[in-house]
C-alpha cells in the first residue's frame, strides 16, 4: 500500500507544468497585435454590421427606415429658423425689381434647404439689365438679392428699332424712341455693339465736334463714319480712328475746316485728308477758277 502511494507521489512529481506544444502556439497567436485588435474591435463590429445586414435585407425594415429618415429631415428643414419668409432686392429699380420677383419664382415662405442659390443667380443674371447677382439668406428669414445694373452708354439704331448697350456692347433694354434718351449718343450699322469701346472712345476725343456730332455709324463692321449736322460725314480709317479724328481737329483749330461748304472729310489715307465740297462750294470754286467762264466759251 504504501509502495502504491509513493509511486503516486512520484509519479505527480515527475509531471512536467509545461503547456503542450498546441497550447503554447495558441497562447503566442493570443498576443499577437492584430488577433488582440481583431478580437477587441473587429469582431463586435462584425457582429453589429451583420446584424443590421440582417435586419436589413427585409423589405418592411427598409421601407420602415426610410420613411422615418425622410419624416425627420421634413421636420428638421421646416423648422422656423430655416423658413425663408421674404426676398429683399438691393440696388435696382423698381422695373427691374418686378423682373427679377418674376424671373426669381420662389413661393415664400420656402425652406431654405429648397432654395437652389446658384441656380437662382443664374436665372437673375439672364436679365439683359443685370451685371451682377448676389443672393444671401439672412438671419429673419430674409432672402437679399443685391443687383448690379448694367448702365447704359449709348443708343444703338438697328433694323429691328433701338437698342440700349452698355459700355461692352451688351444690350441692356430696348427703346421706343430716340427723344426718351437724347442725352446717350446714338450708334448705328451691323457690328456696332461689338465696337462700342473704340465707339467710346471717339466719343471722348471729339471735344469742340461733339456737340455737332449726330451719331456713328459702322461701316463693313470694320471702320466708323462720323455723322454730323448740316450733313456733313467724316470717314475715318480702320486702324486708329481715334488718332485720325484727333489729326482732323488739329487742322480744324487752325484752318476752320469743318465750318465750310463741306460734305465730306476722308481720312483714310494717312497721307492727307480728302474733302468733298457741296455743289454750291464746287460751283464757286469753279468760277473762281474761270472753269465755268472756259466751259461756256466752247
Amino acid at each position: 500500500m504504501r509502495s502504491l502511494i509513493a509511486r503516486r507521489a512520484q509519479a505527480i512529481v515527475r509531471r512536467d507544468p509545461a503547456p503542450s506544444k498546441w497550447a503554447y502556439r495558441a497562447q503566442r497567436w493570443m498576443l499577437t497585435p492584430y488577433v488582440r485588435s481583431f478580437l477587441r474591435t473587429g469582431l463586435p463590429l462584425l457582429v453589429v454590421v451583420g446584424a443590421g445586414a440582417a435586419w436589413l435585407s427585409h423589405e418592411p425594415n427598409r421601407t420602415a427606415l426610410v420613411t422615418q429618415l425622410t419624416h425627420l429631415r421634413q421636420e428638421f428643414e421646416s423648422r422656423p429658423e430655416f423658413r425663408v419668409s421674404l426676398a429683399r432686392i438691393e440696388g435696382a429699380s423698381p422695373e427691374l425689381a418686378e423682373a427679377v420677383r418674376d424671373r426669381l419664382g420662389l413661393q415664400l415662405p420656402i425652406s431654405s434647404f429648397h432654395i437652389d442659390l446658384e441656380a437662382a443667380r443664374a436665372r437673375i443674371e439672364a436679365l439683359d439689365a443685370v451685371l451682377r447677382a448676389d443672393l444671401r439668406v439672412r438671419a429673419g428669414g430674409v432672402l437679399q438679392i443685391t443687383i448690379t445694373e448694367r448702365v447704359p452708354v449709348a443708343v444703338w439704331r438697328t433694323e429691328a428699332g433701338l437698342t440700349l448697350v452698355d459700355e461692352t456692347g451688351h444690350r441692356v433694354a430696348g427703346l421706343l424712341s430716340r427723344s426718351d434718351r437724347p442725352d446717350l449718343p446714338l450708334v448705328a450699322g451691323e457690328g456696332a455693339d461689338r465696337a462700342m469701346p473704340e465707339a467710346l472712345a471717339l466719343f471722348d476725343a471729339a471735344g469742340p465736334l461733339l456737340p455737332r456730332i449726330r451719331g456713328l455709324v459702322r461701316v463693313g463692321e470694320r471702320r466708323w463714319d462720323v455723322v454730323l449736322d448740316r450733313n456733313q460725314r467724316v470717314l475715318l480709317p480702320e486702324r486708329n480712328p481715334v488718332q485720325a479724328l484727333e489729326r482732323l481737329l488739329a487742322l480744324d483749330h487752325v484752318q476752320d475746316i469743318m465750318n465750310r461748304d463741306i460734305l465730306t472729310v476722308d481720312l483714310r489715307s494717312d497721307h492727307r485728308p480728302t474733302l468733298r465740297l457741296t455743289p454750291n462750294a464746287l460751283a464757286e470754286l469753279r468760277r473762281a477758277q474761270g472753269i465755268e467762264t472756259m466751259e461756256n466759251e466752247l
